[in-house]
């Protein structure tokens, strides 16, 4: 089981804007300290599952950040119109488009998807796979 996600950023306040602008609204608390942004949701009531931590933190090499080739965080949304909400709050927040939101029928016929890129580089995917969606707005 994954406990928890931590990514690089050598600049913390432009993280925190970036993901301070659709993190909470997925139901992460965001938390800012010394060592860096901490983004943490409750703690589930069945006692098995435990939601995965993100960190973002500046490397603890003192190395400059850099993202992995290949490497990207997917958070699962609601609704495909929430999708579109989000990646464009990203993108108003230091986010750069690594691909608008829409359907990837390499996937499925159902996944909905947007990605960014956040202010250092790391890719996001924020995604929707349910099969009918009626608020669905154009």
């Amino acid at each position: 089981m994954i406990a928890y996600v931590t990514l690089g950023a050598d600049d913390i306040s432009r993280a925190e804007r970036f993901y301070a602008a659709f993190l909470p609204k997925l139901g992460y608390t965001l938390a800012l300290s010394a060592e860096g942004l901490s983004c943490t949701l409750p703690p589930t009531t069945d006692g098995r599952s435990q939601p995965v931590d993100l960190y973002i933190k500046r490397p603890y090499d003192k190395q400059a950040a850099s993202h992995g080739n290949g490497t990207m965080l997917a958070f699962r949304v609601g609704t495909r119109a929430s999708v579109r909400e989000l990646h464009a709050a990203g993108l108003a927040h230091g986010g750069r488009n690594e691909g608008s939101p829409g359907f990837r029928a390499d996937y499925s016929a159902h996944f909905y998807v947007a990605y960014l890129r956040d202010p250092h580089g790391n890719k996001i995917a924020l995604f929707c796979d349910i099969r009918e969606e009626t608020e669905e707005a154009t």
